[in-house]
């Protein structure tokens, strides 16, 4: 083992310094992209172990070897991202080569992830598109102070500028923007209700970031947030969550927020999410949507009259806005638990003015049991 050790270090050192082609790189293009530039992404490991700082890419476009913007995420593997822009070529491929030598240009953080107040930015060209708040923020005078909460994104921000978030809305004090609690949890017995948080069973809570980047192709932050359950004046963190969220701005008019939510058990007991209509990652949406100016459609073809408790492979809600308009599109992964996932989608006549809120909610029709040592 030991003299294996020695020739792969040997053979690495005396790889030659001039530049060269390491790989090339084929992107398949022929499904429809609808005018979207697209990120791509690929496994650097399986390519080279050559530190990224002496890589450079480019695309083959004819007879002209173009610079392209990239960025190396450091995980487990070392993973390649660029993005492809679509606007000047309808080429069905698209080639690229990953070659050694210095970058053509010097990188530049085009996605910057800014702390500010008690929370992360995420900014594009200085253009705010998404906030997460680690810090608490308490409801307001004469609300119980069980409803306060950290560990959620607010504001999201449309790509012109408008909020399209809402939190601690008179109607329901719980609710905060973009957030992930669960409403029915089996643990050691009890059930308990970390949605409803004013009923003081328990609530969800910032400890710690695991990660934030800035950079040429995205920018990232990774939180760790603690389930905690209130029992006899003490307090236990039953479920373990890291939430990633990786922002893109490939275009001008639209953005893509990439959200990884990985859960485990924080104790030797097993948590199971019990079956409810509601739970999991939820949207509530700006106060200046209604019945009148907002709508709904499913993968299914389903609107905001039928999409409720109905399973979707993405939801889109969208309407005028400050005399603009803005959307987004929940996006379910496909190897999400109980994929397509149940819908809760607020009625039309939720309320007088039937205001908008959007859930995808895994458990609406099934438990999901948690067991410790599982992610």
């Amino acid at each position: 083992m030991k003299n294996l050790f020695l020739l792969a270090w040997f053979l690495a050192f005396i790889l030659p310094l001039s530049a060269q082609k390491i790989a090339t790189l084929e992107v398949d293009m022929s499904r429809e992209t609808h005018g979207m530039n697209v990120p791509v992404k690929v496994n650097l490991d399986e390519i080279t172990f050559l530190p990224d700082s002496i890589l450079s890419l480019v695309e083959i476009q004819g007879k002209q070897r173009v610079p392209v913007a990239f960025q190396v995420d450091h995980g487990i593997n070392r993973e390649l991202y660029w993005i492809i822009d679509t606007q000047n070529s309808s080429a069905k491929k698209r080639t690229f080569e990953l070659v050694r030598g210095n970058k053509a240009e010097p990188e530049k953080q085009n996605i910057a992830v800014v702390e500010s107040d008690g929370a992360m930015i995420i900014k594009a060209s200085d253009k705010n598109l998404l906030q997460y708040n680690f810090r608490t923020v308490y409801p307001p005078k004469g609300v119980s102070p069980y409803y306060k909460r950290s560990a959620f994104i607010h504001p999201l921000w449309a790509p012109h500028g408008q909020v399209l978030t809402r939190i601690q809305p008179p109607d329901h004090y719980h609710h905060y923007g973009i957030w992930n609690p669960w409403t029915h949890m089996l643990y050691k017995g009890d059930t308990l209700d970390f949605w409803n948080i004013g009923g003081k069973d328990g609530t969800v809570r910032f400890a710690n970031f695991t990660s934030v980047k800035s950079g040429e192709v995205f920018g990232e932050y990774a939180a760790l947030h603690e389930h905690v359950a209130y029992e006899r004046g003490s307090e236990e963190v039953i479920i373990n969550e890291v939430q990633a969220v990786k922002i893109y701005q490939p275009g001008a008019d639209y953005y893509i927020a990439d959200v990884f939510i990985q859960m485990n058990c924080a104790t030797a007991d097993p948590v199971t999410l019990l079956e409810y209509r509601y739970g999991g990652f939820g949207w509530r949406t700006t106060e200046k949507w209604d019945k009148n100016n907002s709508e709904v459609l499913t993968s299914e073809g389903r609107t905001r009259k039928d999409a409720d408790s109905k399973p979707a492979r993405w939801c889109l809600v969208q309407g005028d806005i400050d005399n603009d308009y803005a959307g987004v599109v929940m996006m379910s992964w496909p190897a999400n638990y109980n994929h397509p996932e149940p819908m809760r989608i607020w009625p039309e006549n939720q309320y007088d003015r039937g205001d908008m809120f959007a859930n995808f909610s895994p458990t609406r029709n099934m438990n999901w049991p948690l067991q410790p040592g599982k992610n």
